[in-house]
């Protein structure tokens, strides 16, 4: 395996995230109930598993190997502005979720935001898979692709949130409003 192969694995589990948040927006909009705690799994999911795993593999070891190089340089700047704009739908959704939780009434901008990253997720996910293959195919060497894997592989506490994580989303795939 490598570390190409290891962020596209996340992919994986990050695209059934997307179905969730896809299904959720489209309840939501319809004026189906979904409960707080789940929206609040969504969000838990987006912050440790995206924004603090998958990213920081991408920004801490995979991109500056890439860049290193001397290419791929717009495409990786393009990725970290996106990382930062996903991060700022997922705040929004949060926080307009602890007003609705609050008795405001925040149905819509919860909704709104859900949908704004759903097709955040799909768009971004899309780019970077093309750079992965670019970045495996013209840049990277076999054995840096290895040593980042194992640099992704040694962190066992991420391993285990990684796992925490895919329970979290079967939980969400399972429930009675996602499979309606």
């Amino acid at each position: 395996m490598s570390a190409s192969n290891i962020l596209r694995k996340d992919h994986e589990q990050i695209k059934r995230l997307e179905k969730v948040v896809n299904k959720c927006y489209h309840e939501l909009y319809a004026g189906k109930s979904i409960p707080f705690s789940d929206i609040e799994i969504i969000c838990l999911v987006i912050s440790e598993f995206l924004d603090a795993i998958h990213y920081s593999r991408e920004e801490g070891s995979y991109f500056p190997c890439v860049a290193s190089y001397g290419t791929l340089n717009k495409e990786i700047r393009t990725f970290l502005i996106e990382h930062e704009f996903g991060s700022r739908i997922a705040r929004n959704i949060s926080k307009h979720l602890q007003r609705w939780k609050n008795g405001d009434d925040a149905r819509e901008p919860v909704a709104r935001f859900l949908r704004t990253y759903s097709i955040y997720l799909k768009d971004h996910m899309a780019k970077e898979e093309e750079f992965f293959d670019k970045a495996e195919k013209t840049v990277l060497s076999k054995e840096e692709e290895q040593e980042m894997f194992e640099q992704f592989q040694s962190v066992t506490a991420i391993t285990k949130k990684i796992e925490e994580i895919i329970k979290q989303i079967d939980y969400l795939e399972n429930q009675p409003w996602m499979k309606g």
